[in-house]
């Protein structure tokens, strides 16, 4: 039987037609330093010994930002960006010292003693290390941003353990300013329920290994109801006895090396044959419901692993493993 051959036409996908004209032309961009959006925002910059450069509408929706040079001193980072890599920021060093100029400014906010960047760990560090009296911040009017200004980051994707921490210190910053919000009022920043949870087992355990249980968590774990306390709260439990099941697979990585097996896999393997949820069809559904929920996942995890027998693992079971699973990164 012959076979029908597609139509002819566009690739099916997703458009990459623009949108229609948005936001401000070119000579609707500048806004004066006395503009109602800004004045608070300019008067601040200046009773911290700054000096706004420029005033103008952000290109996309219009709104108001600030171009200033502010104190190195003024400036502080959020507590929930990535850790601070000493390497990276001695290369940074380094680079603006062979460039001689520090070019980037970083985003801000304003804070309560001061200005929060919630994206320029690095580049603050290289300014301290460098003893620059100044730096330029790109400071928006609108607090929520520092929580949003992440998803913005997509030049070098995160770890898992680094997106967790990240997700896990927003989720506890948002629970402190919006405590009667809710998990899934966040989503476009958090990302993913199972961000929540890792990050409190990274917290406790920095070694943590995440990407293991990232199969079997993107399978049940939900936003969960209720307020962002109470379910941070939760997790926490969760957390707790996600490292105690770990522990439990630590073991049986031990007897599996006992017996020769040498693998980076070994943990991964353990896991995946354990998994509660493993016989269930995946679907591709953003709501579809869990086949189970993550508390009798946890449950039947723990008793999986307590019937787990290391003598029926054979060595050409870790290539199928290494295949397929999920990097750290």
């Amino acid at each position: 039987m012959a076979t029908k051959k597609k139509a002819a036409g566009k690739p099916r996908g997703k458009s990459r037609k623009p949108d229609e004209a948005r936001g401000p032309a070119p000579a609707e961009a500048a806004l004066a330093p006395d503009a109602p959006e800004v004045q608070a925002l300019v008067t601040s910059v200046e009773a911290r010994g700054g000096r706004a450069l420029a005033v103008y509408r952000d290109p996309f929706a219009g709104s108001p930002l600030v171009l200033a040079s502010v104190p190195v001193k003024s400036v502080a980072e959020t507590p929930f960006q990535r850790d601070l890599s000493r390497t990276h920021a001695d290369r940074l060093v380094a680079a603006i010292r062979v460039a001689g100029a520090f070019l980037d400014p970083v985003i801000a906010v304003e804070g309560p003693d001061g200005f929060l960047s919630p994206n320029g760990r690095h580049r603050l560090a290289a300014a301290r290390q460098l003893g620059m009296r100044a730096i330029t911040v790109l400071l928006v009017p609108d607090r929520a941003m520092a929580f949003r200004i992440l998803a913005l980051n997509t030049e070098k994707a995160h770890n898992l353990r680094d997106r967790s921490l990240e997700v896990v210190r927003m989720a506890r910053a948002l629970a402190l300013e919006a405590p009667r919000s809710s998990e899934a009022e966040h989503e476009a920043i958090f990302e993913a329920p199972l961000l929540v949870t890792l990050g409190q087992a990274y917290e406790t355990a920095g070694r943590f290994a995440g990407s293991a249980w990232q199969p079997m968590l993107r399978r049940v774990d939900r936003w969960l109801p209720g307020t962002l306390p109470a379910a941070l709260r939760q997790r926490e439990q969760y957390a707790q006895r996600l490292m105690q099941l770990d522990t439990m697979v630590n073991g049986h990585v031990a007897a599996l090396q006992a017996r020769g097996l040498k693998s980076p896999y070994l943990k991964t393997l353990v896991v995946a044959r354990c998994n509660p949820v493993r016989e269930f069809a995946p679907t591709r559904k953003k709501d579809a419901a869990p086949p189970m929920t993550m508390a009798v996942a946890l449950t039947k995890m723990d008793a999986a692993l307590r019937k787990f027998d290391p003598a029926k693992v054979r060595a050409q079971d870790l290539a199928l493993v290494a295949a397929v699973a999920p990097e750290e990164g």
